[in-house]
């Protein structure tokens, strides 16, 4: 039997169910990643889906999962192009017997499945494996999802929902089929990520690292909320943004943890922010493309537009607000921002600058490492008012945040002088 799994935000060999799947009934596969022109091209909003910091560690992981499936006698085919068509025409020219493919709860990404599920004369297994639950695990439907964290909180907790356990890597892989590689990742790189660096390896030293070496995790309530520097957060969310490790072997170290160090308050804000990963996913699963939508899943129009001059100060760092100026150009130079981050700049935009918060969300998701659809447009619903905040619009006192979370100013003042992203972006 014949088959071919399509990698795509499952860039690992561990808990990697379609590959396990695909392992156990084939003896030839192809193992294939598709890149398609279209992330690098201006889309909505003025903004690229995929910007040169991800596009880096996109490249990095791939050449790791090529290192690793070498190893396993197997190969990595990566294409060029729309994935519509390059996955049915390898089907149709190898004779696939079975596609495997992990599901995602993207409005793309399921559409596309659903597709090749339609027109496919293969058989295509999809299997779930980008978060902790399975779908079979939960109740809801579109009209009952919980409208704020807290309360899908409660019902995971009262119906003793639990993560499911990762699974092992397959022992072997099905012989390789023959089929030439694109040209791909061959750019020459200005950016130094350090110390990110993409693929599965990588992804479970930097776990060890926060969870273990460094003891970062037993501190991590009160450092999470830190602006700069490296340990103050687990810095996982690149990793499992592409899947180069999945958010279960995360739990799963966590239960580890606690069985060793006992319950804090600390591993319980790690996992609350597990959960809030898993509720924007399955938020973004129910609501589809009210996630992109002006007026949110609220169906409440923001009393925002699109002002040309405030967000390119925004996106700049040149507004008349250092804290969202430092945090910007953060975000310019190294395709990371932290948690608080993000709220302070994205409050900022919607609230002082009055700019739409889709040019907002749509910026990160081309500038951010870890960009994650499903966190990314359910944050941003968040900020603007229109998501899963309880209380309505947020709005940051932008002065009180600067004194509370950089009090001697040593984060401003570190990027004062960097330079504005449009001096960067050059592409």
């Amino acid at each position: 039997m014949k088959g071919l799994i399509w990698f795509r935000h499952d860039l690992r060999l561990a808990d990697n169910p379609a590959l396990v799947a695909l392992s156990r009934r084939c003896n030839e596969a192809l193992m294939v990643y598709v890149i398609d022109p279209e992330w690098f091209r201006p889309a909505h909003y003025q903004s690229r889906h995929l910007g040169r910091f991800r596009e880096e560690f996109l490249y990095q992981s791939l050449r790791a999962l090529e290192r690793e499936l070498k190893k396993r006698k197997q190969r990595l085919v990566v294409k060029v192009g729309n994935p519509l068509q390059v996955i049915p025409d390898l089907c149709k020219k190898h004779r696939i017997d079975l596609v495997a493919v992990t599901d995602h709860p993207g409005v793309y990404e399921r559409q596309q499945v659903a597709y090749l599920s339609r027109t496919l004369s293969c058989e295509v297994s999809v299997s779930e494996s980008f978060s902790l639950f399975l779908r079979s695990q939960l109740t809801f439907d579109k009209a009952s999802y919980p409208q704020t964290f807290s309360q899908f909180r409660k019902h995971v907790e009262k119906q003793n929902i639990l993560p499911c356990i990762p699974i092992s890597a397959p022992d072997s892989l099905p012989k390789h089929i023959d089929e030439r590689r694109d040209i791909w990742g061959g750019q020459e790189f200005v950016y130094d990520l350090t110390p990110y660096h993409g693929g599965e390896d990588s992804g479970m030293v930097q776990l060890n690292q926060f969870f273990w070496k460094t003891q970062g995790l037993k501190n991590y309530k009160e450092t999470r909320n830190g602006l700069d520097g490296w340990q103050f957060s687990s810095r996982l969310s690149a990793w499992l943004a592409n899947g180069s490790i999945s958010p279960r072997i995360v739990a799963a170290e966590l239960d580890n943890y606690e069985y060793r160090h006992g319950r804090s308050d600390s591993t319980q804000s790690m996992y609350s922010e597990l959960l809030w990963r898993e509720y924007f996913q399955w938020m973004m699963h129910y609501h589809g493309a009210s996630m992109f939508a002006f007026e949110g899943i609220k169906n409440k129009r923001p009393l925002t537009t699109y002002y040309c001059q405030n967000y390119k100060a925004w996106e700049q760092g040149t507004t008349e607000y250092p804290i969202v100026n430092a945090c910007m150009r953060q975000l310019n130079q190294t395709g990371y921002m932290s948690n608080r981050g993000r709220q302070i700049v994205a409050s900022c935009l919607v609230n002082e600058l009055g700019v739409d918060w889709r040019f907002g969300a749509a910026y990160f998701e081309q500038q951010l490492i870890d960009f994650d659809v499903a966190t990314n447009y359910g944050n941003w619903q968040y900020l603007a008012g229109v998501g899963a905040d309880p209380r309505g619009q947020r709005r940051f006192n932008l002065e009180k945040q600067t004194e509370v979370y950089d009090p001697d100013g040593a984060f401003v003042d570190k990027w004062a002088n960097a330079k504005s992203s449009e001096s960067l972006l050059k592409y």
